[in-house]
């Protein structure tokens, strides 16, 4: 059992028979009465979000999930597929189960896989990628990296806000938590 004390970002906890990921949570305390927690959630199986609100010092059972090696293979109309790299197993997850999380991503790339009693239930990919510009708007002689910013398509198809001086065919290290560009790879 997990108190609200204990509560963070990206835990997944059960509440209501479904699985829920915290996406956002706010301690709250009133001039009377006592604290509460508002917890903004993400079912893990249908991808609904709520947010709901619980007294504080609420209890919630803590949710153990496998972690297995994945590889992606192919996106496939409104599923995306993926294959266990032990055990050569082939399996599609939906757009709305992986969220973001698909932005970041590229066929072959090796993954985490969660699973919740032998069902996949979400991905976890690493903190940062490194992604090719494929569009931008050329930059300009005397552009500089303390300069203004411009928007540039990755080879994933998301767009992110870069320094002047990046170019077409630049390898780019991308925070998958935020989107934002972090450094150019030489």
């Amino acid at each position: 059992m997990i108190d609200t004390g204990e509560l963070r970002k990206g835990i997944i906890i059960q509440h209501d028979g479904e699985l829920q990921r915290i996406i956002d949570y706010q301690h709250v305390k009133q001039g009377r009465g006592s604290a509460f927690v508002r917890l903004s959630m993400r079912n893990l199986r249908t991808g609904s979000t709520t947010t709901q609100t619980f007294q504080a010092g609420s209890k919630f059972p803590l949710v153990r999930l496998e972690r297995q090696r994945a590889q992606y293979l192919y996106p496939e109309d409104d599923h995306y597929n993926f294959m266990d790299i032990d055990t050569f197993e082939q399996f599609a997850l939906d757009r709305e189960t992986l969220g973001d999380a698909i932005n970041y991503i590229k066929e072959n790339d090796v993954i985490d896989l969660l699973t919740f009693e032998g069902q996949p239930i979400d991905i976890e990919i690493p903190i940062t990628v490194q992604l090719t510009v494929v569009r931008t708007d050329p930059g300009l002689r005397g552009d500089t990296a303390t300069g203004g910013t411009k928007p540039a398509t990755l080879e994933t198809g998301v767009t992110v806000n870069v320094p002047l001086f990046i170019n077409e065919g630049d390898v780019l290290k991308i925070d998958t938590r935020t989107g934002q560009y972090i450094e150019r790879v030489q």
